[in-house]
C-alpha cells in the first residue's frame, strides 16, 4: 500500500496591507503588475495494487512496483477578467472519451469550467495501467484482474476532478512566459522496406525537435510551475518492463522539479505518433533521455522568454471521421488467422453485429484550442497524432507562440495524415483492431480535422499566416 498523496501546497503571493502606504506603492512598482492568477494542484495515481499494464501486448501478468510515482497534476490559469482554463497532465497511456466526458461533467458542475477551456492531456507512458475502456483488446483478463482495473479507473476518474479543485484553490497572482527548446532524440519509426511500412527507423523521416515551455511565477519571479511538452512516443522501456513509471518524461519531470524546489513539473505529449525514443529499451536509456530533455527545459526557463499577456479564449468542437467502409464478410475471415488480436477483434465485430448494434461508421473526434492575448495558443488535438499534423498547423499559422499537442480529451485511435494513410502500416491500419475501432479512417481524414483547427483558430483569435 503507497501513502496517500500530500495535500497541494498553495504558493500565493500576498501583500501586507498593514504596511505604510509608500513601502506598498514601491512594492507594486518594482514586482509588477501580475497579468494572471494561477494555481497547481498534483496528486498521486501510483496504482496501490499490482494491476496489468497497458502499451503493449506481449506482457502477460499484472505489475511488479513502480520506479518512480505517477501523477496527475493540474495548472488553472484566470485572466483579469476572471475566465479560467485548466490544463490537466497524467502519466497515463491515455484517457478515453468513457472517463474524460464523465469527468469534464462532474468539473463543469463543481467548479464552473466550460468544456471548451478544460485539457485533459496524457503523456502515453507505456509503463503506466490499464485504464478501463482503452486498448482492452490488448489482454482478456481474468475477473480478478478486470476488477483492479475497474477499481482504479473509477479511482482515478475521483482524483481528476480533486486535482482540479486543489489548483483552483491555489490560484494566486501570477506572471506567465513562454520559450522553445529543442530535442533529438526522437527518431521518426515509420520505416519504409520492401514489404511495405513496419515499426523500425527512418531518419529521414519528418520529426519536430520544438520543446516548448510555458513559465508560471509568482509576481516576485519564484516559480510555481512549468508546462512543457515533446513530440515522442513514451517507449523507451519495451513490453519486458513490469515496473511503473512514466517513461523519460517522467524523469524529465523529476529532473526540473529537483532543480527547482517547491516547482511543479507538467508533461505535455505534443504529436509524436509516428516518433520513437532512439535508442531505447533501457532503464538507463530512460533516465538518459529524461535528464536531457529535462536539462533543456531549465536552460529554457533561465533564458529570457517572452511574455504572455491578454485575455484568454477557448474553442472546443467535435468533427466526425469517417471509417473506410468494412463488410461482415471481411471481419469474418479472419476469425481462421493466427494473429490472436486480429482473432479477438475480429469477434468482437461480429458480436455487435450479431446484437444488432451496428457497428460505427465514424468516430467523434475533439478539436480544441486555447487562446492566450496575442501571444500563445495551445491547441489539444484527440488521439495519437503524427508528426505531419503539428507541422502543418506551424506551416498555416506560423510557428511562434504555439503549442500543438496529441493525446488530449480522448485517446481513441492513431491519427493517420492522408500520406501515412496511402502508406499503410501500423499507424494507418493495424493500431484499430487494439483500439477496438471497426478499422482505418477514410482518405478525408486530414482535411477534416485540419478544417476544424481552422475552425477553432477563427473562434479564438489565431490567424492563419500562410495559405492552406
Amino acid at each position: 500500500m503507497r501513502p496517500s498523496s500530500p495535500p497541494p501546497v498553495a504558493e500565493s503571493y500576498n501583500q501586507r496591507s498593514m504596511r505604510p502606504i509608500t513601502i506598498f506603492l514601491l512594492s507594486a512598482f518594482m514586482l509588477g503588475a501580475a497579468d494572471y492568477k494561477a494555481g497547481v494542484g498534483r496528486i498521486l495515481i501510483t496504482p496501490e495494487k499490482p494491476i496489468y499494464m497497458s502499451g503493449y501486448a506481449g506482457r502477460n501478468h499484472p505489475s511488479e512496483g513502480a520506479i518512480h510515482d505517477l501523477w496527475a497534476k493540474a495548472l488553472v490559469i484566470e485572466d483579469h477578467k476572471g475566465a479560467r482554463v485548466v490544463i490537466v497532465t497524467t502519466d497515463l497511456i491515455g484517457l478515453p472519451r468513457g472517463i474524460a466526458d464523465v469527468v469534464a461533467a462532474r468539473i463543469q458542475k463543481e467548479y464552473g469550467i466550460e468544456r471548451a477551456h478544460l485539457v485533459l492531456n496524457s503523456s502515453h507512458t507505456h509503463t503506466g495501467p490499464l485504464v478501463q475502456h482503452n486498448l482492452e483488446i490488448l489482454f482478456e483478463l481474468s475477473p480478478e484482474d478486470a476488477q483492479v482495473v475497474a477499481e482504479y479507473s473509477a479511482s482515478l476518474t475521483d482524483k481528476l476532478v480533486t486535482v482540479v479543485g486543489a489548483a483552483l484553490k491555489d490560484l494566486a497572482p501570477a506572471d506567465l512566459l513562454f520559450g522553445n527548446g529543442r530535442a533529438t532524440f526522437a527518431i521518426n519509426r515509420r520505416e519504409n522496406t520492401p514489404n511495405g511500412v513496419k515499426i523500425g527507423e527512418n531518419p529521414k523521416g519528418p520529426s519536430d525537435p520544438d520543446v516548448p515551455v510555458l513559465k508560471v511565477t509568482a509576481p516576485d519571479g519564484k516559480l510555481r510551475a512549468v508546462l512543457f511538452g515533446y513530440a515522442c512516443h513514451n517507449t523507451t522501456l519495451t513490453g519486458q518492463f513490469y515496473k511503473l513509471s512514466g517513461d523519460y518524461a517522467g524523469f524529465a519531470q523529476l529532473a526540473v522539479e529537483k532543480n527547482h524546489s517547491g516547482a511543479t513539473a507538467m508533461f505535455v505529449m505534443l504529436c509524436g505518433a509516428d516518433q520513437n525514443p532512439h535508442p531505447r529499451s533501457t532503464i538507463e536509456l530512460a533516465e538518459q533521455h529524461g535528464a536531457s530533455l529535462g536539462s533543456e527545459v531549465n536552460r529554457v526557463l533561465d533564458e529570457k522568454l517572452q511574455r504572455v499577456r491578454g485575455p484568454v479564449r477557448a474553442a472546443f468542437q467535435i468533427v466526425d471521421l469517417n471509417f473506410a467502409p468494412l463488410t461482415r464478410e471481411a471481419f469474418e475471415s479472419r476469425l481462421s488467422e493466427s494473429n490472436i488480436y486480429r482473432v479477438r477483434h475480429a469477434k468482437a465485430m461480429l458480436k455487435l453485429n450479431d446484437d444488432r448494434s451496428p457497428l460505427a461508421r465514424r468516430y467523434p473526434y475533439p478539436v480544441q484550442a486555447i487562446q492566450f492575448g496575442k501571444d500563445l495558443t495551445f491547441v489539444a488535438l484527440g488521439g495519437e497524432v503524427v508528426v505531419d499534423y503539428v507541422l502543418r498547423i506551424k506551416r498555416e499559422f506560423g510557428s511562434k507562440g504555439i503549442i500543438v499537442a496529441g493525446y488530449s480529451n480522448d485517446v481513441m485511435s492513431y491519427i493517420p495524415s492522408l500520406r501515412v494513410l496511402k502508406e499503410g502500416g501500423y499507424e494507418a491500419n493495424d493500431s484499430m483492431i487494439y483500439y477496438g475501432l471497426p478499422g482505418p479512417y477514410d482518405e478525408h481524414v486530414e482535411d477534416r480535422i485540419m478544417t476544424t483547427i481552422r475552425q477553432v483558430m477563427k473562434r479564438v483569435g489565431r490567424r492563419q499566416t500562410a495559405g492552406q
